[in-house]
């Protein structure tokens, strides 16, 4: 993949410049076969994946969580496997491509962290990160997670409901939004600074949605803390929106009245909404929703699956949009 740099050679393209990885993945990988023919065993080896590993599938230390009963929280679709889903991330912070995040991300520091929750609350708090796995009882929960670049993974995530949180700092009347604020650290993240983004990578949600129960405060995946690439220690999942809905390294939480700036609406927002719910009727300005590739079932003949409205959780979360137009709110 070719990315233009600047004269100094660290400055990366905007969103748009950017050739979805997907596509590039294939057409590369669709050369190889034409050049060498394609032969039944070669596409099997091309296609086929391990199984996760059993116990601790990536021998970080081990976070114990109970099976949650929140409904909509689990399913029975397959697990993506371990390595996969801690090699193939998006965290701009560490590079723009899948790969980068789970090579650099070694340099981020996470211990002491510290999650400083304020603006409209009449508790402001400072949390250390050993405070936040303290407030409430960590869960497990299996949650599709879809990104916008049209490929899913289902993860088995370890947290507790947003909620627990937000009823501790008790928000004031006039709080209708929680915006969420990542670390941005040049010493330990080598990519803040480009100009793919607004350094420091700011997200948000309405209150109603960020107090949902489905709305996960995360510390852990696969029985184990989140490794540095997926957000490490702290991070938000909020398995209804598009993935990068969901920050990643935490350092702020902040309750407002006015809708939150966020990183990519402020980048190209004529590609990426406020809301950014799972919606195959709402294409991007480049590419169709209306399907997506399950990591580990991505063979160059694998067959795409139908995109869920809310990425499957309709029942759970529709009703908070009733009413809303989805095409223009995206």
């Amino acid at each position: 993949m070719l990315i233009r740099t600047d004269k100094d050679g660290f400055n990366h393209p905007t969103p748009s410049e950017i050739t979805p990885r997907a596509i590039y993945e294939q057409r590369r990988e669709l050369l190889k076969l034409m050049a060498g023919g394609v032969a039944g065993g070669a596409l099997a080896a091309w296609a086929g994946r391990e199984a996760m590993a059993q116990g601790r599938p990536g021998k970080g230390a081990p976070l114990q969580a109970v099976k949650s009963t929140v409904p909509g929280a689990t399913t029975m679709e397959k697990l993506t496997d371990y390595k996969d889903a801690a090699s193939y991330n998006n965290f701009y912070e560490f590079g723009t491509e899948k790969t980068d995040p789970a090579q650099n991300a070694h340099t981020l520091k996470t211990r002491p962290w510290t999650v400083e929750v304020d603006g409209l609350v009449k508790k402001p708090t400072k949390f250390g990160i050993e405070d936040l796995l303290k407030l409430s009882a960590q869960e497990e929960r299996i949650y599709r997670l879809r990104c916008v670049e049209g490929w899913s993974m289902v993860i088995p995530w370890v947290g507790y409901s947003m909620s627990k949180l937000i009823e501790r700092v008790e928000p004031l009347g006039n709080a209708r939004y929680v915006e969420f604020i990542t670390q941005a650290d040049r010493a330990t993240m080598p990519y803040v600074g480009s100009r793919v983004l607004d350094w420091p990578y700011v997200e948000g949600l309405r209150m109603d949605e960020a107090m949902n129960p489905l709305t996960l405060l995360t510390f852990g995946m696969y029985g184990e803390v989140l490794p540095n690439q997926n957000g490490a220690p702290v991070r938000l999942v909020v398995p209804w929106k598009y993935g990068f809905k969901s920050g990643k390294s935490i350092v702020r939480i902040r309750f407002t009245e006015q809708e939150p700036k966020t990183a990519w609406v402020k980048s190209a927002p004529q590609e990426y909404g406020f809301y950014s719910n799972v919606n195959p009727n709402v294409d991007h300005p480049r590419w169709s929703q209306a399907t997506e590739r399950r990591i580990g079932e991505d063979g160059l003949f694998a067959k795409k699956r139908k995109t869920l409205m809310f990425n499957g959780y309709e029942p759970q979360v529709g009703q908070m949009y009733a009413g809303m137009d989805l095409k223009k709110f995206f």
